[in-house]
């Protein structure tokens, strides 16, 4: 994979990308459809997420969306949603395009943070919760649409939700469709921080800058173990936190880490 460019601008352009300090910002870009799916899209977007896997420059990815919102889930209007004589083929959308989406945010070597800037609905909210990390604009809204379309939560909603808030506020978030501000999506535990829209660029910065100093490996591991311990007893999950801590202690990053804390200076870690 060649490594991501570090500026994309045109402004017909679905997908932008910056990167500074080794965050990569990933920025949809369709304002004027709340950055809605499309094929063009998907078809940059994926690639973005495994040209950053593949670059050791990039630490941490951000992804936000231009204008007032950040997804608003499927474009509805696009050709990936017209059928041939009959009513699309839904199955084949989420098989071509929302599960490698979804799993490829999950297993980023890298933090992967949602910069929710404004309304996230439909699979733009679940693929906001597949990210490490939400952090909201005060503004910001959740809305898991699929039941006002007699549909159910896609791009990974069914997995993430009930794990999110627990059984009960899953279903009722997924059946009524009702609107979820950010407040309430921090005080259920949908999201982890909700800050004042003007904000919210500055605390996302501050927090990518931050990671991207912090052992990439280990952060990315972090991930994994939690979620495979959801499905594991309590002693496997001993066990593994054990194999994954030995794997990590002979890597780079924790010498370095030890080396530096006696020493009392910053380390340097380079791991991923």
């Amino acid at each position: 994979m060649p490594p991501v460019p570090d500026r994309s601008s045109p402004a017909e352009t679905p997908v932008l990308l910056d990167r500074a300090e080794g965050v990569l910002t990933i920025t949809l870009n369709r304002p004027a459809a709340l950055n809605s799916f499309t094929q063009a899209m998907h078809g940059l977007l994926l690639p973005a997420l495994d040209a950053a896997e593949a670059d050791a420059q990039v630490k941490v990815v951000v992804i936000t969306g231009a204008g007032r919102g950040f997804c608003a889930g499927q474009d509805l209007n696009d050709p990936a949603m017209a059928g041939t004589d009959g009513p699309p083929d839904v199955a084949a959308v989420i098989e071509r395009y929302y599960r490698p989406l979804a799993n490829r945010v999950r297993s980023m070597p890298v933090p992967v943070i949602a910069a929710v800037n404004g309304v996230a609905a439909g699979a733009g909210v679940n693929f906001a919760l597949c990210c490490d990390i939400v952090i909201a604009a005060r503004s910001a809204s959740f809305i898991q649409a699929f039941s006002k379309i007699g549909l159910v939560p896609d791009c990974a909603g069914t997995w993430l939700l009930p794990r999110l808030v627990g059984r009960a506020r899953a279903l009722a978030l997924a059946m009524t469709g009702d609107k979820l501000s950010a407040e309430e999506a921090v005080q259920m535990g949908l999201i982890w921080r909700c800050v004042d829209d003007a904000a919210l660029g500055d605390e996302v910065k501050a927090l990518a800058v931050r990671l991207a100093k912090m052992p990439s490996q280990a952060l990315a591991q972090t991930r994994l173990a939690l979620d495979a311990a959801m499905t594991m007893d309590f002693d496997a999950a001993l066990v593994n936190e054990a194999q994954v801590q030995g794997r990590l202690g002979a890597a780079h990053d924790f010498v370095e880490g030890v080396s530096a804390f006696r020493a009392k200076r910053a380390p340097v870690f380079r791991d991923r």
